[in-house]
C-alpha cells in the first residue's frame, strides 16, 4: 500500500511533550517515515513501548538526575520528539521516540511497523521476501528504513525522519502489556507499558497476548 501524503499531517512538538505511557499509546496507527537517496519507507506503527524515565528501572535514564557525560541517553534529557537510537548486542539499532519535557527523560521504543512505503527497498535491505519479517522487531525495522546511528538526536518535527498522523486506533482493538525482555528491573518489568493492535500480523511477538 502506497501513502501519497508523506509530509501531510506531520506530528507536532506538542504531541511528544507528555508521559511517555500517553505518547505510546497514541503513536499506534501513526506512520513512520525515513527519506533517504535510496528512497522513501514508511509504515504504519503497530507495536509501541514506554520508558519512564526516572521513576521507571527499565528505562536507560533510571537513576539519572542529568546524562552522564558523553552517555547515550543525552538526548533524553531535551524536550520530547528527537530520534534516540542505540545499539543493541553490538550490531542492532533500535529506534526510540523522545518524550516529556526537558528534564524529564521519558521514551518511547518502536517495536513493529506495518511496511507501507518501499517494500522492496525494504526486502532489499533484510534480503528476505517474507513482508511480515520486514519490519517485526526493533532491530528489523531499523534495517528495513535505513535508521543508524546517524540518525541519534535527528528532529522527528524535520523532513529526513518523521512521524504522521494515521488513522485513529480504537480502544477495542488496543491491548497493554508487560514489556519484552526487561525482567532485569524489577517490579517495574511487569508495568503494562507495551501497547499493540492486538489483531496485527506484523507484532514483533505475540508474548503476552491471549491465544
Amino acid at each position: 500500500m502506497e501513502n501519497t501524503g508523506l509530509t501531510h499531517g506531520v506530528l507536532p512538538r506538542g504531541f511528544y511533550l507528555r508521559e511517555a505511557a500517553a505518547v505510546a499509546r497514541e503513536l499506534l496507527g501513526a506512520i513512520l517515515v525515513k527519506k533517504s537517496a535510496e528512497g522513501i519507507t514508511s509504515g504504519v506503527i503497530v507495536e509501541t513501548e514506554a520508558y519512564a524515565g526516572h521513576r521507571d528501572a527499565a528505562c536507560h535514564a533510571f537513576k539519572h538526575p542529568s546524562p552522564p557525560p558523553g552517555h547515550r541517553t543525552r538526548v533524553m534529557f531535551g524536550d520530547g520528539g528527537y530520534a534516540y537510537v542505540y545499539f543493541i548486542y553490538g550490531m542492532h539499532s533500535c529506534f526510540n521516540v523522545t518524550a516529556n519535557v526537558a528534564g524529564k527523560p521519558d521514551a518511547i521504543l518502536i517495536r513493529a511497523i506495518e511496511p507501507m512505503d518501499g517494500i522492496e527497498l525494504m526486502r532489499a535491505r533484510r534480503n528476505t521476501q517474507d513482508i511480515r519479517n520486514l519490519c517485526g522487531g526493533p532491530g528489523k525495522l531499523c534495517q528495513a528504513l535505513g535508521i543508524t546511528q546517524n540518525d541519534y538526536g535527528r528532529d522527528l518535527c524535520g523532513n529526513e525522519l518523521f512521524i504522521i498522523e494515521g488513522k485513529p486506533v480504537p480502544d477495542e482493538t488496543v491491548l497493554a502489556t508487560p514489556r519484552i525482555n526487561v525482567d532485569y528491573a524489577g517490579e517495574a518489568s511487569a508495568y503494562p507499558y507495551r501497547f499493540v493492535i492486538k489483531d496485527n500480523k506484523f507484532l514483533s511477538t505475540r508474548r503476552f497476548l491471549p491465544r
